[in-house]
Parts: structure tokens; C-alpha cells; sequence
């Protein structure tokens, strides 16, 4: 290379800015740290090979000295310990202090000795020698120590022998202990005799398994014996492992204990009391467990426990069996046995309810429809998918809140407030309110969890819960003071209204048992209220409500939104409570609205609310008002009938409006014959949209000698046919429909056998019911009661059978109250049908015709009888006719209404007509009110009877019956015309009046007389004319 001709080096520069030295001392600093991390990696390495030889050398030499002694012991006693004799038990002898040092449970040899040994000490004690003295010699204080230390290691090396063993031993583990040629009942009944609470070393034994989780071995060795975990074991003696469990668990409790406090997730508790159908396969633990007062300690314990701790159970045996449901189902089937001792008291059960409430929380809804689920198109994540149980501990659950655990639950529950109960004046004690406290949050969450039709049955009928729960809710009321349980603080917030739960479980309750009271128990036995106190009661429902629903923030609301966060509330959850509560509670009022209206016991205004009787309601509730909808939604009935009337005619009326700019384009004309009405609308009519359907449909009548009558329908000749239509298709004649002994009609059960086409014509005549509805026309049509329930998707009960069938009530009662053997009676579960001489036999159950009719189930029998008669016979009838009605009245709009009412805005009242009222609202033209002519016509009509009232209204309006809430709502407004000049000839008075029943017009002509007027007025309305008087 050839020289540049600079002789210095050029010196590199950093364009970050940074020096050289700053950048060489980070790369210092990170290699330093890199060697310090080596250098502690290398050293934790080295250490964990000191450890890992440490701990091989010990292990190896512990296996060596186990092995030297193992050797030792089979020179000194034999292999398998065949020349060891009692003696070997004394404190000076090497036998068991070799055995317990080299005992392996895993090694086959080990565990023979260990046999042998535990056999010669079983030989020893049956015949009658003494397990002390063979232990500790003639003074055990001497060598107390030592004797413990040998006699708690044997206990354990026996659980262990089996633990391992368990797989290979599977058959043996529960034979009894007369088959004491098995190991594994040797072992077993080695534990028992050591473990005896009469023996001074118990309490150390037993502290020292319980250290080494005794109860998770003793959980394994029971999950292995187990063939079928939902098969009952059918065994005549009590087994070896239960000898063992009921010495463990029974050592609970007893004074002086000196076992030291273990950690309840290695509980008898958690670990046994969590099996899957426990007491199936262990049946003689279950005697023990409720005959020495170990349910009630357990149950306290667990009380004192669970609520803090919800991850503790075991979940080691299946998915669909969860810790939790099992311990709940085992606790379930002796709960009642445990509860009926009389030491247990009101603690005992508040100590059950809460124990129970915390595992039903935690278990999923087994009820098939308990909330609103959310909709097909809502995302579900899969954190939100619930535990799924087995259906066999479902079923365990449910069948173990049988009758005998109510009510010795209600039984002792309410044994310590007895007295205060009854006595209204006083103000409620601290154990009442616990107590009341306690039993409502168990049972809303159970009402939450569980199908609940019998359960509510068995409260109602078999405990006292309902006057209790009412006593304390009217005391309540009474002294204006709700207590709040306090331990519902942890669930919902503190300034929660105390009345929320006690109204939340009792009004479900007693709505529930309203379904099967009969008449004389409601109004004669006045059970389980007494009709002075049902007034009391609606008062405080209608409050209740009132804040539910207007006056509370944040309340549920029925959106989809609300709805789908229900689905996802705990069950405790005051979102729920109050969603539940409304519910119960506005069905209650329906309830005892339908009981007042059948006999009065109340006046039918102390229903409604003060608040929603201003016109402010009815104006915000018809602009769809959210609170104010809601409460037409839920609790229609605190609002006056007649606002309610209001609101529904002003959807009526919208409805009407938007379906105008669709009928103006399509309006329909049908030509419908006098003589073949029924068949002529059915052809016509039956395949309209529901759109025509709303729609004005003009009418033109064709008599009976083909012509076509005279008249153009504005609306009066449609009125007059929708009034004849219905009086022949619901004629009884025609087959459809029957009457009940009152007169009343409902759906023939036998119309298949009328009408080949019935459905169809049963879904048309449910239109023609509610075009009448629709477009605001009375027709003088009298349902039965429980037939229009079915407008409402409502069920019938037993107190709705004497509209149908007063004998068949009668027999039923007789029944429900026979004080012999029913049994005897040979009644099955089975009814006989005779429609038009045809008659057959039907199971009211799967096998009813096998199933005779016993005291245990009457009830239920009476109950299917009922429904059979009332619900399931016409049920596809029903279904058919409410298809029809609901193309033109939505089921919110009658939903506002009870049946009683619904009849009144079919047929409207059945009182005489209000002339005063129709006078107050009429108009005149050629006439005034103060017209002699218009004095005399007034007078004659409030002559006639309310049969020629009647006529006279069809005659001018095109029906039968005004207006519901009155003339004023007419439209348009009924005016009367002079139909003559003001120079009146005598052909003019000859003349009969006319109308044009589609602008509601009479035309009078000025007769002289009133006689002359009312002979006029009779034949022109008794004519018979159709509109060719018009």
C-alpha cells in the first residue's frame, strides 16, 4: 500500500452522542450480572445434587436398615410371623417395634406379616382377653408413651395395607366381620378394636390419623368398593369399614378431647359425608349417624364452616358428581331423621337451612323453566355453562324433601318461638326473625333450584309453615317494622326491604295451595287465612307492589336485556328475589280477585291502588309509559277496570289506525247468505290474512229468495252480521260447543266426532270472537269461567270443576275428605269418557290403570281428575280457537283482564240498558232535547223491558249492547232525525221509523201520541226486516 500522506489514525466517532467509555461500562456491567446469574444457577445445581444424594443415600440406607431388620425379624419370628404369640404385644418385645420400622404397605410380604399379626391380636381380644394388658403390661402409665406411639402406628399401617391394596381386595371391603378369613376385614376390625372410645390411648390414635387425612383414604377405599355408585348395597350386617367409621366419626365431640384442630378440608365432613349415595351403600353408618347425634354436630360444623369456604369439596370420582349435590343429597336423606329427635331444636334447624341453602346455591337450576332464559341468538361464553349433575343425584335431591323432612323441619324450627308466635300484640323476638329468616332464603332458593309443584304441595298440606310465615308477616304490617335477617348481608344489600323474602316464598306458597282448596275450605274452614285477615293482606301486597314496581330505582324490567342478566343473577341475587317476588305476588292478587268475585268477601275497589286510578296513569300508561306498562304487564289489577278498559280500547283504536293505509287499498265486500251464514264465512273468511282480517270487511246480505238486500254497510250491517254469525256458530246445536249445567258454553270435547273439519272451524271461530273484540262489538255470547282462562294460556284448578260438573265436585270433595281406607274404595287412576254413546278408558299417569288410589296420593289424584276435566279434554280445541283469537287481540292486551272481566268486554254488562245515559249522550237534528216529539220518545223507551231495549238498540246501532264504559264512548254519537217536513202530512205518520245503523241515526217521524209511538216503534224493531227497513 502506498502512504495517504496522514500519518495519525482517524478517530471514530459515535453519532448517537454517546462516548465510548459509557458504552464499554453497560457491556461491563451486563457481563458482570450474566457471571453472577451463572455462578447462582451453578450454585442452586450443586445444592440440588447435595439434596438429591442426601436424600438417595438416606432413602438407601433406610432401605437397607429396613431390609437388615426385615431379615432379622423373619429369623426371630418367622417369615410370615407364624412364631409370634401374645406376648409379642408386650411393651420389652422387638416384635412390633421392627414390624412398624420396616413395614412397606406396597410389599405383599410385609403386608401378610402385618395380617397375621392383626389376627392373632383379633383371637386374643374375642376370647376375652384384655387389649390393654397385651399392650402395656400391668401398669399402662408406665409405658403409656410408648404403647401409644406402637398402637397409632399399627392403626395406620392396617389404613394403609388396605389403601394399597384396595384395587385387588375391591370385593372384599364390605363383607362383614364374620368373614375374618379376609385381610382386608382382619385390618378393618384391627382399626375398630383400637380405636374403641373406651380405651385410654383413643384420642391420640385418632389425632394421629386424623393428621395423616385418615377420612381421604378412608374416601378412596370406599370409591373402590363401590361397584355401581347409584346401586344400593343390600347387606343383613353391618360391614367392617363401617365399624372402623362409625369409631372415627363418633369420636367427635367427646370431653376431654385432646385432638388438635385439622384442617376441614380432610374432614368426615367433606371427605365421606361426599360420596355419591353414601348411605345406599354404607346403611348401617346411616343408623349410627342419626341414632347418636352425630347429624347434629356435623351439620353445626359444617354451618360454622362451608359459608367461608366454597372450594373445598372433592371432585375426584365423576364430573357429574360433584362435591357439593352429593354432600347435599346425603345430608337431605337423614336430615329428617335428625331433626325428629327431640334434642334438636330451632339451632339444629337454622344450622340445616344454612348449610343447605349454601349447597343448593351452588348447584345449578334442575327446575325446567325456574327463570327467563336468554335468546337463541345471545352469545353464551363458556365460563357461563353451570356444572351439569348426574339425573340420579337430581332425583336424590328431589325426593329427599319429602313430607317427613318438612315438617319436622317446620316442627323444630318454630318448637322455641311458639309462644311468641301466636301472639300478635308482641313484637317479634331475635329467634323468630332468625328463624323465619332462615327457612325463606332456604326455600327461595330451593323454589330457584328444584321443581317445586310437590314440595309446595307438602308445605301447604303437611306443616304449619303458612300461618307462621302469615303471623309474622301481618305482625310485620301491624307494628309497621320489618327486621332484615342478618346473615342475608353477605347476599344482597343491607337496606334491602325486610318485607322482600317473607313475601318472596309466602306468596308463591299460598298462591300454590289456592290452587286446590275447595269452596268450603276457602270460605268456610278459611284456611290457611282467615277471611277478616285477606283484606289486611291485599294492602300489603298492593304496597309491596306499588314500590316493586314505581317507587324502587333500578327495578327489573321486563326487556330482553334485564332478562338475559337474570338468567345469570345468583339465585340470591336481589335482582331475583324481586323478579320472583312481583310474580308471586300479582298472581296471588289475581287469585284472590277471582275468590272475591265468585262470593264477596271484600269490596272489589280495596284491589286497586290509589295511585293509578288518575287520569295521569291512564294517559302515561297509553304512551307507553316503562313503570306505568310494567304494572298493566304484571300487576294488572291494581288498576281500575274501567282505566284498564281505557287503555285497551286506546290500543284498539292504534291498532285500527295503522291498519288503515292497508284496508283503504283492499277493502272487502262478501255477500253472505241469511240462511247459510255460518257456511258462507267459513268459505270467505277463514283463509284471510291478518291483515285483511283487520281491515273494514263490507257485508251485503242475500235473503232467502236469492235477493240481494237493500243497504250499504257503513259498518251497521257488518255489526249486524257479526252479531248473527256468532249467535249461530256458537249455538249448541251446531256441536261446537256444549253448555254447562249453568248455561255457560265451552268447547265440545267430543266435536271430532261432529265435524270432520272442527279445528279448523274452531280456529275460525276464535277470529270471529276477536274481530268482535277488535272493532268494538258486544255480542251476547256467555262463556264458562274456565274456558275463557284459556284466552289467558292460564290453567284450571280444582275450584273451577263446579261450573262444569257440580256431582263430579261433589264426589271429589267426598273424596279428598273420606276419613276410612281409600284404598278400599278400588279406585285407579283412570277416567271414563261416554261422548255420544262411545266409551272409553284413559290413564290419567303412564301405568294409571295399574295404580290404585291410596291415602298418600288422593290428593294428586283428585288434581289429575280436575285438569282432565277442565284442562286436558279440550285442550286441542282451546289451542285451535286461541290461534284464531290472537291474529287480532295480542295476549298482552287481555292479559290486563280476569275471566270475569274478559266476559264483560265480550257481552259487556249484563244489567238493563242506561237510557239516562244515552240521552245525556244524543244528538238531534230537526228536533231539540226540549221537542215534545223527543219527550214522548224518551218516555217510551224507558217503558220497555230490557228485551225490547235490546232490540231497539240493534235496531239503530247494528247490535244488541252499548258501549262497555258507556254511550259517551258511541261512535259516531247516536242522533235522531225528524223524518218529515215542517208541514206533517198524515203519510208521514204513518210511516215506521227507520235508522242507518252505520252512522247510529234514528229517523223519527213527530208522532201525535205516545201510544201511536210506541205501537211504531215496537214493529219496526220487532220486523225482522233485516236492513230493508233502513
Amino acid at each position: 500500500m502506498f502512504f495517504s500522506g496522514d500519518a495519525s489514525t482517524r478517530k471514530r466517532v459515535d453519532l448517537g452522542g454517546r462516548s465510548s467509555k459509557e458504552s464499554d461500562r453497560q457491556v461491563l456491567l451486563e457481563q458482570a450480572r450474566l457471571d453472577r446469574k451463572r455462578r447462582l444457577v451453578l450454585r442452586q445445581q450443586t445444592s440440588a445434587a447435595t439434596k438429591i444424594q442426601k436424600c438417595f443415600r438416606g432413602t438407601k440406607d433406610v432401605k437397607m436398615a429396613r431390609a437388615e431388620v426385615r431379615e432379622q425379624f423373619h429369623a426371630t419370628f418367622g417369615v410370615h410371623g407364624e412364631k409370634a404369640d401374645r406376648n409379642c404385644f408386650a411393651p420389652d418385645s422387638q416384635f412390633l417395634r421392627q414390624l412398624l420400622f420396616f413395614f412397606t404397605a406396597n410389599n405383599n410380604s410385609d403386608v401378610s406379616v402385618l395380617v397375621e399379626a392383626c389376627r392373632l391380636l383379633l383371637q386374643y381380644v374375642q376370647h376375652g382377653g384384655n387389649i390393654l394388658f397385651l399392650f402395656a403390661g400391668s401398669d399402662y402409665s408406665l409405658n403409656h408413651s410408648l404403647v401409644d406411639l406402637r398402637v397409632k402406628k399399627l392403626a395406620f399401617a392396617c389404613l394403609q395395607a388396605i389403601f394399597h391394596n384396595r384395587n385387588n381386595w375391591r370385593d372384599k371391603l364390605l363383607m362383614p366381620p364374620t368373614c375374618s378369613y379376609l385381610p382386608a376385614v382382619v385390618l378393618f376390625e384391627t382399626v375398630a378394636c383400637l380405636t374403641n372410645p373406651e380405651l385410654p390411648w383413643n384420642c391420640n390414635i385418632i389425632d394421629y390419623l386424623l393428621e395423616r387425612k385418615v377420612f381421604l383414604l378412608l374416601r378412596c377405599i370406599i370409591s373402590t368398593c363401590v361397584q355401581d355408585v347409584k346401586s344400593p348395597e343390600f347387606r343383613s350386617n353391618a360391614s367392617a369399614l363401617e365399624h372402623v367409621l362409625t369409631c372415627l366419626a363418633s369420636h367427635v365431640g367427646q370431653q376431654p378431647c385432646r385432638c388438635s384442630i385439622v384442617d376441614q378440608k380432610w374432614s368426615f365432613s367433606l371427605q365421606v359425608l361426599s360420596i355419591p349415595f353414601l348411605w345406599h351403600h354404607l346403611p348401617f353408618l346411616k343408623e349410627v349417624f342419626c341414632a347418636k347425634g352425630l347429624g347434629r354436630y356435623y351439620i353445626q360444623q359444617l354451618a360454622n364452616f362451608l359459608p367461608n369456604h366454597a372450594s373445598v369439596f372433592p371432585g375426584d370420582i365423576a364430573q357429574e358428581y360433584p362435591g357439593h349435590a352429593c354432600l347435599l343429597g346425603n345430608l337431605l336423606e337423614v336430615a329428617g331423621i335428625v331433626l325428629s329427635d327431640a334434642n334438636s331444636n330451632s339451632h339444629t334447624a337454622i344450622d340445616f337451612l344454612t348449610v343447605s341453602t349454601f349447597l343448593m346455591e351452588a348447584l345449578p337450576s334442575l327446575d325446567p323453566s325456574p327463570i327467563p332464559k336468554p335468546l337463541d341468538d345471545e352469545i353464551i361464553m363458556d365460563e357461563e355453562y353451570k356444572v351439569v349433575v348426574s339425573p340420579d343425584i337430581q332425583r336424590q335431591i328431589s325426593s329427599s324433601i319429602d313430607s317427613r323432612l318438612l315438617q319436622h323441619l317446620v316442627n323444630a324450627l318454630f318448637r322455641d318461638v311458639t309462644q311468641t308466635c301466636h301472639s300478635e300484640k308482641s313484637w317479634l323476638s331475635s329467634e323468630e326473625v332468625e328463624a323465619i329468616g332462615a327457612i325463606c332464603t332456604f326455600l327461595h332458593v330451593t323454589f330457584c333450584t328444584l321443581p317445586h309443584e310437590l314440595i309446595m304441595t307438602l308445605l301447604a298440606y303437611r306443616t304449619e309453615l303458612l300461618p307462621a310465615l302469615w303471623n309474622y308477616v301481618k305482625r310485620c304490617h301491624e307494628n309497621q317494622r320489618w327486621p332484615f335477617y342478618s346473615k342475608l348481608t353477605t347476599h344482597i344489600p343491607g337496606d334491602t326491604p325486610g318485607w322482600l323474602l317473607p313475601l318472596a316464598v309466602f306468596c308463591p306458597l299460598y298462591k300454590h295451595m289456592l290452587k286446590f282448596v275447595d269452596t268450603e275450605e276457602f270460605y268456610e274452614q278459611e284456611k290457611p287465612v282467615e277471611l277478616k285477615d285477606i283484606p289486611s293482606l291485599v294492602i300489603i301486597i298492593k304496597q309491596a307492589l306499588w314500590q316493586l314496581l314505581w317507587t324502587i330505582h333500578g327495578h327489573l324490567s321486563s326487556s330482553q336485556k334485564s332478562i338475559k342478566n337474570l338468567s345469570d343473577d345468583k339465585k340470591l341475587s336481589l335482582e331475583l328475589i324481586k323478579h320472583k317476588a312481583g310474580l308471586a305476588m300479582s298472581e296471588l292478587l289475581s287469585q284472590l280477585q277471582d275468590w272475591n268475585n265468585r262470593r264477596k268477601f271484600m269490596s272489589a275497589d280495596d284491589f286497586h291502588l290509589q295511585e293509578a286510578r288518575s287520569e295521569t296513569f291512564v294517559s302515561q300508561a297509553c304512551l307507553g309509559n316503562n313503570r306505568a306498562s310494567e304494572i298493566l304487564n304484571q300487576a294488572p289489577f291494581l288498576v281500575p277496570f274501567t282505566s284498564r278498559v281505557k287503555i285497551f280500547t286506546s290500543e284498539l283504536v292504534a291498532s285500527r289506525q295503522r291498519s288503515g293505509a292497508h284496508s283503504a287499498l283492499t277493502r272487502l265486500r262478501v255477500k253472505i247468505r241469511r240462511n247459510r251464514i255460518l257456511e258462507d264465512a267459513f268459505n270467505q273468511l277463514s283463509t284471510l290474512s291478518e291483515d285483511d282480517l283487520r281491515g273494514p270487511i263490507r257485508i251485503s246480505f242475500v235473503n232467502e229468495f236469492g235477493v240481494e238486500e237493500a243497504g250499504i254497510d257503513g259498518g251497521g250491517i257488518f255489526k249486524d252480521f257479526m252479531e248473527n254469525i256468532i249467535q249461530a256458530s256458537f249455538d249448541v246445536q251446531y256441536g261446537l260447543f256444549k253448555e254447562t249445567p249453568g248455561h255457560l258454553l265451552y268447547p265440545n270435547p267430543g266435536s271430532a266426532l261432529v265435524h270432520e273439519q272442527h279445528l279448523q272451524f274452531f280456529r275460525f271461530l276464535g277470529t270471529l270472537l276477536g274481530k268482535a273484540m277488535y272493532e268494538g262489538i258486544l255480542v251476547d255470547i256467555p262463556f264458562a269461567t274456565f274456558f275463557l282462562s284459556k284466552l289467558k294460556e292460564k290453567s284450571n284448578f280444582l275450584h273451577d270443576l263446579p261450573s262444569l260438573d257440580p256431582e263430579l265436585y261433589r264426589h271429589l270433595l267426598f273424596l279428598k275428605h273420606y276419613k276410612g281406607d281409600v284404598s278400599e274404595l278400588e279406585l285407579y287412576f283412570v277416567v271414563l269418557n261416554n261422548e255420544y254413546g262411545e266409551q272409553t278408558e284413559e290413564e290419567l299417569i303412564p301405568g294409571g290403570k295399574d295404580m290404585r288410589v291410596t291415602k298418600d296420593n288422593v290428593i294428586a289424584f283428585i288434581h289429575l281428575v280436575a285438569n282432565y276435566r277442565l284442562n286436558y279434554q279440550i285442550r286441542i280445541q282451546s289451542l285451535h280457537f286461541l290461534r284464531g283469537f290472537q291474529q287480532l287481540i295480542q295476549k298482552e292486551w287481555i292479559e290486563m283482564f280476569n275471566e270475569h272481566e274478559i266476559q264483560l268486554l265480550i257481552s259487556g254488562s249484563l244489567e238493563s240498558m242506561d237510557v239516562d245515559d244515552l240521552r245525556s249522550n244524543t244528538h238531534y237534528t230537526g228536533y231539540n232535547h226540549e221537542h215534545h216529539v223527543i219527550e214522548m220518545f224518551w218516555e217510551v223507551l224507558k217503558s220497555f223491558s230490557l228485551e225490547y231495549q235490546k232490540k231497539f238498540l240493534k235496531f239503530v246501532t247494528g247490535c244488541s249492547r252499548g258501549p262497555l264504559l258507556g254511550f259517551k264512548y258511541l261512535e259516531p254519537k247516536f242522533c235522531i232525525q225528524r223524518a218529515a217536513p215542517d208541514d206533517v202530512a198524515e203519510e208521514d205518520l204513518d210511516r215506521l221509523p227507520t235508522s242507518a245503523t252505520c252512522m247510529n241515526l234514528l229517523k223519527l217521524p213527530p208522532y201525535r201520541s205516545i201510544e201511536q209511538m210506541r205501537t211504531k216503534l215496537i214493529y219496526a224493531i220487532s220486523a225482522d226486516a233485516g236492513f230493508d227497513l233502513s
